[in-house]
């Protein structure tokens, strides 16, 4: 269980000052201020310098505030990293990780900031593993886009495989990943049906590209009252029993054990965490 919740992280782009001001107002768990896809190449320095200002200026609550930079291999990459030394954010955003070298770098050139993944080549994805139990790294973000161009594939479900390696690396080293965006920003039920499927696998969030989809994602990777209202009852059911010697208790009429009670703690840590956030 994370320390805080991730369920829905906003790509704003660093180059828009009017996206920069209202992303303070919006009900997200993370922002991705982003200098990399979002920002036009004749407008990379003019992004780099807004994204310091908005930063500095604050007003961003308790939004975890993430900066994805362009990758080390542009043109751009050694400036956004040198200018991350006076931005005002949480972690930083490494685009096309293929491997822990890559890790390594950006490491030797920002000592002090956590470092997320972008999962978006099929090298990256056979090295999930090594990347995530890197020292400085925090997170995945998978590039669902980037990484079905690269694949030459069609549909999510081609992207099954490499979804739950990252995941099964995430799991392993206990580090955050969230799913990849949903490009139909209008359509509510195509984006409903993803999330759904992404936190059944196992996400902690989804990335999303519009503030239209930031309610549906908090929705589907929160828990709903019916699942904390179980959670609160499952452990007071075992609880009961342990005091009675048993190890096992019954609530509608399945059997709960000490598993069950870790992922009812988590739930309402969960619970209890969101809370906190839209209250701060």
């Amino acid at each position: 269980m994370h320390d805080r919740p991730y369920r829905s992280a906003l790509y704003i782009p660093g180059s828009k000052e009017r996206a920069l001001d209202k992303a303070r107002g919006l009900p997200v768990d993370v922002i991705l201020f982003d200098l990399e896809d979002a920002v036009a190449p004749d407008a990379k320095a003019r992004a780099r310098a807004t994204l310091t200002d908005a930063l500095a200026a604050g007003g961003y609550g308790a939004r975890l505030r993430i900066v994805r930079i362009n990758g080390l291999d542009t043109a751009w990459g050694a400036a956004d990293a040198a200018a991350l030394r006076d931005m005002a954010c949480d972690a930083v955003l490494l685009p096309k990780v293929n491997t822990p070298a890559d890790v390594d770098a950006l490491a030797a050139l920002i000592p002090d900031l956590p470092i997320w993944a972008m999962m978006e080549t099929p090298e990256g994805i056979l090295n999930a593993a090594a990347i995530a139990r890197h020292p400085r790294i925090a997170g995945f973000v998978l590039g669902t886009n980037d990484l079905a161009k690269d694949l030459n594939s069609r549909g999510r479900a081609a992207l099954a495989t490499a979804l739950q390696m990252c995941l099964l690396a995430a799991k392993a080293a206990g580090i955050v990943a969230l799913d990849g965006v949903y490009n139909a920003f209008k359509d509510e039920d195509g984006l409903r049906a993803e999330c759904a499927e992404g936190r059944d696998m196992g996400f902690d969030g989804k990335t999303l590209i519009h503030p239209a989809q930031v309610a549906i994602a908090n929705a589907a990777f929160g828990p709903t009252e019916d699942e904390v209202a179980l959670a609160r009852r499952q452990i007071e059911a075992f609880e009961a029993a342990e005091a009675d010697g048993q190890g096992v208790a019954v609530v509608d009429g399945r059997i709960v054990e000490s598993l069950h009670i870790v992922t009812a703690r988590a739930t309402l840590a969960k619970a209890e965490a969101i809370a906190a956030l839209e209250t701060a």
